[in-house]
């Protein structure tokens, strides 16, 4: 089972998708912390991600993109913030440009990965927090919601390995 749960609060600004996963914290976390795994699942199924830069200590970057059906990339980074593997991952995540450069007409996003103990296996929590209502309004318009439950549906194949 992945995605069981996605809760959007405005009044928080905040969006919580709840996952679960039938293998242990140790292995879930290397979808994380290992870039070819992060690969296979960050991003939805038919947008690819390639991760150029994976460096998960606070302050460290991960840069990657993800390529269309059509061959377009889009461009992203995370810059970490706080790490304390296997269990929490927090990072500020935005789009760029194709030189790495941060695209400043789009919005950025703080999240934090929480995975513990449940059942047998491992639940997954991430929280996005947006910087105002209108960015979180024009995140759900381009389909973030949508984007991490498919993308999160990778991931059962990747324990599965």
């Amino acid at each position: 089972m992945t995605v069981t749960n996605i809760t959007k609060d405005p009044s928080t600004l905040s969006m919580v998708v709840t996952a679960n996963f039938d293998a242990p914290t140790d292995r879930v976390w290397q979808v994380l912390a290992d870039p070819r795994k992060l690969e296979k699942w960050w991003g939805p199924p038919t947008y690819p991600a390639t991760v150029k830069e994976h460096d998960l200590r606070p302050g460290g970057t991960v840069s990657y993109y993800m390529t269309s059906p059509e061959g377009d990339q889009f461009h992203g980074w995370w810059r970490v913030i706080d790490v304390e593997p296997p269990h929490r991952l927090e990072v500020e995540d935005g789009f760029a440009n194709a030189d790495g450069s941060h695209k400043t007409d789009m919005p950025t996003t703080i999240f934090t990965v929480t995975l513990f103990d449940k059942d047998g296996g491992t639940q997954m929590d991430i929280r996005t927090k947006f910087p105002s209502l209108e960015a979180m309004e024009q995140m759900a318009e381009m389909g973030m919601e949508e984007g991490m439950r498919e993308a999160l549906g990778q991931v059962d194949a990747l324990l599965a390995d």
